[in-house]
């Protein structure tokens, strides 16, 4: 047994001699040009619940169905799942591994010798198969590493995948709401028309108004009310959008959730959002966290190739039992083997060097990948402030534009009624009242759908005042 337990503490010995890995050793990168990135990956803690400063029970209800029912999320997840066996598995790699075996053997003239005619020889082997790979320049240890960096890749693109999906929900209910908003706009204005037709009707039976007044009226009313199917083709788009993020059937959300909740406005938030001075958001960017964990893992690579250039050894052996035709399992049939092979690919130097080669490309496309994601960030998180900020200031514009031609329609129409105004003036006011409503329903659903565009390119790292 002395034999065995020496050849064990020698394969101990060499385990502790490979603690060097050839190929560069990852560093994050500290910055890209003159921006600094020095942080890893961190989830936002709003990021799963920011969509609830908007205090609507209703997109609360979707949100949470939807991170439970989502297919997305649920394939992200399984992902990391399966990158974090395959990193295990690799990582194993760097222990022996082995069988236990039991088999019988039975065979006749096993030589040519005339002696061994018509013998029949049997025989039975029990035991422990070892195999190592002995990871003398960490060619296993860079694999080791790269698989890391793929599972870790794939658990922040599990989260990207929730806030991604939490994103689409809540714009798709903002397009839901605000196809409501203006269909029920479109409804307002078909009343005001037809008030408005009813008093040049009456002058019409009066001998006060002609029948072109009354005919050009008709043309607006039935204008406006051409333009109610198109809002229930966005509705019912919104409706197909959101079931299937949320995995429903058609019409299911629209008979259940969203038939709840006030039609007349869309979500706003009570305050406004807050940019933190001298916070790095970019640390909250799942896209940018995920090439960064790319460029890790390509950067190993180059170690796994790099390992090829040297002599690569391994070990197996067996201890074990071999019994004779008795079947006997004692002392006298124990048996052992170590045989250590060493391999070399001398003859292949080219193809290795190309494989290296190969591995540097490949990390410098990673490198520039995690670079461009990095300024692509950066801007679309400025374009999604300057965008809201722009949209804002248009909403509140077109709200006194709303209300100045409210105005306008009341005047003229009175004037009209009184017989001291115009019929084209009372057209004219209508049109533009009609013009107004419809701009502010849609400036609503664009602020909202830009506000949610902050969220999502501050990868849900934005606090509200």
């Amino acid at each position: 047994m002395r034999a065995p337990l020496k050849a064990a503490v020698l394969a101990l010995v060499i385990g502790t001699l490979t603690a060097c890995a050839v190929g560069p050793d990852y560093k994050m990168p500290e910055q890209v040009k003159q921006v600094p990135f020095n942080s890893p990956y961190q989830q936002a803690g709003a990021a799963l619940n920011w969509w609830q400063a908007f205090n609507d029970p209703v997109l609360n209800q979707l949100i949470e169905k939807a991170l439970v029912e989502n297919r997305t999320i649920t394939q992200a997840r399984a992902n990391v799942d399966r990158a974090y066996a395959v990193f295990r598995d690799a990582d194993n790699n760097r222990l022996p591994n082995g069988t236990l075996d039991s088999g019988y053997q039975a065979y006749e003239n096993s030589t040519l010798d005339p002696s061994d005619d018509d013998i029949i020889s049997r025989g039975y082997q029990s035991g422990a198969s070892l195999t190592w790979d002995v990871d003398l320049f960490g060619k296993i240890r860079r694999a080791s590493e790269a698989a890391q960096a793929n599972a870790q890749q794939a658990d922040i693109l599990w989260h990207d995948a929730q806030l991604q999906i939490i994103s689409q929900v809540a714009a798709s209910y903002g397009d839901y709401r605000g196809a409501q908003l203006r269909l029920q706009v479109a409804q307002e204005n078909v009343n005001n028309l037809e008030q408005s037709r009813a008093i040049v009707l009456a002058r019409l039976n009066a001998g006060m108004a002609s029948e072109l007044e009354l005919a050009r009226m008709d043309a607006q009313l039935y204008e406006v009310k051409a333009s109610v199917p198109a809002y229930q083709s966005q509705l019912a788009t919104a409706d197909a959008a959101l079931s299937s993020l949320l995995a429903a059937t058609p019409g299911e959300l629209a008979d259940s959730v969203l038939s709840q909740g006030d039609v007349s406005n869309l979500p706003q938030l009570s305050k406004p959002v807050a940019i933190v001075k001298g916070e790095n958001y970019l640390r909250y960017r799942a896209d940018v966290a995920s090439t960064e964990r790319a460029l890790a893992a390509s950067t190993a690579q180059i170690g796994v190739a790099t390992a090829d250039l040297y002599p690569n050894l391994s070990i197996s052996g067996f201890l074990g039992f071999l019994s004779s035709p008795g079947f006997a399992v004692n002392s006298d049939s124990q048996s052992w083997s170590v045989a250590p092979t060493l391999s070399w690919q001398v003859a292949d130097w080219g193809s290795v060097r190309a494989r290296i080669n190969s591995a540097k490309a490949s990390s410098q496309m990673a490198l520039a990948d995690f670079e461009q994601s990095v300024f692509s960030a950066l801007n679309d998180m400025s374009l999604s402030l300057k965008s809201y900020n722009l949209s804002r200031q248009q909403e509140l514009t077109t709200e006194q534009q709303r209300a100045a031609s409210q105005k306008a329609v009341h005047i003229a129409r009175q004037r009209y009624n009184a017989g001291s105004g115009e019929f084209l003036d009372l057209l004219d006011a209508e049109r533009e009242l009609l013009r107004s409503r419809d701009q502010q329903a849609q400036l609503e659903k664009q602020t909202f759908t830009r506000l949610v565009n902050i969220y999502k390119a501050f990868g849900g790292g934005i606090s509200v005042l």
